[in-house]
Order: structure tokens, then C-alpha cells, then sequence
């Protein structure tokens, strides 16, 4: 399952993308917008700016970018940077194996070799999609609604 971490990753992503021409984006911004809580969207914007997808500027007018254009970055990658493990058993994992223990011989355990499919699957969907890919998929963003108050 998709930890909540990641949603919002995927959520702030999106929007740094929806926003990459009007230059830095303050977190707060992003807080606001996504409905994300503020402390818990500075770990993850560092977690991927450590692994090379956001780059940052410190200081007044500083904020968050995206290092790369949205068609660029992978949705695995993103995934990878803030779960780690896609397969959903350790003992199928290709970057985070570990033996299950469960069974006598991995290569003919049922249950490792289904898991193993839906893990190569898993992997060629995400490799596959990138961010632009889930922007293209948004609602178009009307500032002129976005701005107005609701009556």
C-alpha cells in the first residue's frame, strides 16, 4: 500500500509541476493548497531534494523546484524515494530482499513467485508513467477561481 508519505509527495509534486514557470514555490504555498500538514511536508520535501528531485533556495524569496522537467521523473523514482520497497514481500524485493523464512525453497514457493509478478508489473507502470503524466491528469488550475471566495 502507498503510505500516506508518499501521497503527499506525489500531491506536492503535481502542484511544484502545475507551478514550475512562476519560479520558487514556498511550502507554505504548497501546505495550503494539498491540505498537507506543514511540519510533515518539510521531511518530505527534503526526502526529495536528498534524492535529487526538488532542488531548494534558502533564505527570503527561497522556496522549492522542481530539478527536472515533470516528463523527466519517474513516478518509481518518487515512490522509491519516500517507501523504498515496492514489492509488496521482502523476500521479492530486487533493492530490499530479505528471506521470508516461511518456506523451504524461494524458487518454488507459489506465493514468492505470484508476488514476484506483481512486483515486475508494479515496476513497469511506474517506470513507465512520470509526473507529467499526472499532471496531465489534473483538473485544469484556474487562478481566477482559485482566488475568489466561495459564496
Amino acid at each position: 500500500m502507498l503510505s500516506k508519505k508518499c501521497q503527499y509527495a506525489l500531491h506536492a509534486l503535481i502542484y511544484l509541476g502545475e507551478h514550475q514557470h512562476s519560479g520558487l514555490v514556498f511550502i507554505s504555498e504548497i501546505a495550503a493548497s494539498k491540505k498537507i500538514p506543514k511540519k510533515f511536508l518539510e521531511a518530505i520535501l527534503l526526502d526529495l531534494k536528498n534524492t535529487n528531485i526538488l532542488g531548494s533556495k534558502k533564505g527570503k524569496g527561497g522556496g522549492y523546484y522542481l530539478k527536472k522537467r515533470p516528463d523527466e521523473i519517474p513516478i518509481l523514482q518518487v515512490v522509491r524515494a519516500i517507501d523504498g520497497a515496492v514489492a509488496m514481500l521482502p523476500c521479492v524485493s530486487l533493492n530490499f530482499y530479505e528471506r521470508c523464512g516461511l518456506c523451504e525453497n524461494e524458487q518454488e514457493c507459489t506465493i514468492n513467485h505470484l508476488f514476484g509478478q506483481v512486483r515486475d508489473e508494479t515496476l513497469k507502470i511506474l517506470s513507465k508513467n512520470t509526473l507529467a503524466d499526472l499532471i496531465k491528469h489534473q483538473p485544469p488550475v484556474d487562478s481566477s477561481v482559485a482566488s475568489s471566495p466561495v459564496v
